[in-house]
């Protein structure tokens, strides 16, 4: 064993309905020294995404769920405190996928060195825009939503991490953004800072009638990421052949049983059919040869200051389940990163 005391963030019960701080505890113990092919990873930053509440939940989902007692999971920015494995030395920093913890025990797989020199910078960015949140808006908009010149792009979630980039991307490429978020301050912000041409707050009273009115022309893509009500006012104002990316349903990430009122599967389904729309869910993980090109683009996009980002960094590892359960009520704006240590 180490000197090293190590704290992780385990999860004590799988939560019912929305998480509870007694849903998870916070442990110290002790860690182990590598063993030859093996390297201590110390914890710089770590990442907070909503498809961490599927994770901790006992419905099926498409990856392996965090049982009671294990550490959760997550992606991470790390420094290699100790190597005994040829491929990687002290002082190295790797993209890894630790989890909400001081430190870990690598064997080296599934690691991205990252480049001192030519970034990303910050360093924190490889866990947003130059990360999944960042592939996962390119995968979504320009794979499936596949923007054309003068399209009307509604996106949900728009002043998150993914949100935010799905409409800069749609604006590279000509088309006419619509923002919808939570809160006034997030929808003036998705303007401003986002460059989007509006913004609405689904919590107004006559939402439905201010997203019609915004998208006079109709919905040619509409990049989903909330469901519920936002959905409903979305695709009644789809064009035919459009597009609907599904990267997430957060208002739905919390029930415990299907929403009360009217079914409205029929409709949609008839929606689907007479109006010709493409619906397809996807997984960013499936998507790993798109990488380079994302990266590609990206790097180039920053550079030449035509993406912004925002990062909501949360100082603490004990702080994280609270930072969590802002994330899960749409508290944040942009990026949810906690830095767990220094930068060395």
């Amino acid at each position: 064993m180490t000197d090293l005391s190590n704290r992780r963030v385990v999860l004590s019960a799988h939560p019912v309905g929305f998480p509870k701080t007694t849903d998870f505890e916070l442990i110290e113990d002790s860690i182990a020294e590598p063993n030859e092919g093996e390297l201590l990873l110390k914890t710089l930053y770590l990442s907070l995404d909503p498809y961490m509440r599927g994770r901790i939940s006992k419905a099926r989902s498409y990856a392996v769920g965090v049982e009671v007692g294990q550490t959760m999971v997550g992606g991470t920015v790390s420094v290699v405190e100790t190597s005994r494995n040829p491929k990687y030395k002290s002082g190295d920093i790797v993209l890894s996928y630790s989890g909400w913890q001081d430190y870990e025990l690598s064997n080296g797989q599934g690691l991205h060195k990252l480049d001192p020199v030519h970034g990303p910078k910050p360093i924190s960015t490889a866990l947003g825009v130059m990360g999944m949140p960042g592939l996962t808006a390119y995968v979504g908009l320009l794979d499936i939503g596949q923007p054309q010149s003068g399209e009307t792009v509604a996106v949900s979630s728009a002043a998150g991490a993914v949100g935010s980039v799905v409409g800069q991307i749609a604006q590279l490429h000509d088309c006419k953004t619509v923002g919808i978020a939570g809160t006034a301050e997030k929808c003036r912000y998705t303007v401003e800072e986002f460059g989007f041409q509006t913004c609405l707050n689904y919590n107004d009273d006559y939402f439905d009638s201010q997203l019609k009115e915004a998208c006079p022309d109709g919905i040619d893509i509409y990049f989903e990421n909330v469901g519920g009500k936002v959905f409903d006012a979305a695709y009644n104002l789809m064009n035919d052949g459009g597009r609907i990316p599904v990267c997430g349903m957060i208002s739905r990430y919390n029930d415990t049983s299907l929403p009360d009122g009217p079914d409205t599967l029929p409709r949609l389904m008839r929606a689907i059919l007479t109006r010709r729309l493409l619906v397809k869910g996807y997984i960013v993980t499936d998507h790993s040869d798109r990488l380079n090109n994302f990266l590609s683009d990206m790097s180039g996009w920053l550079k030449r200051g035509q993406i912004r980002y925002r990062e909501d960094i949360t100082e603490g590892l004990e702080n994280a389940v609270s930072a969590f359960q802002g994330l899960l009520r749409g508290d944040n704006t942009g990026k949810t990163v906690i830095k767990v240590s220094g930068e060395p």
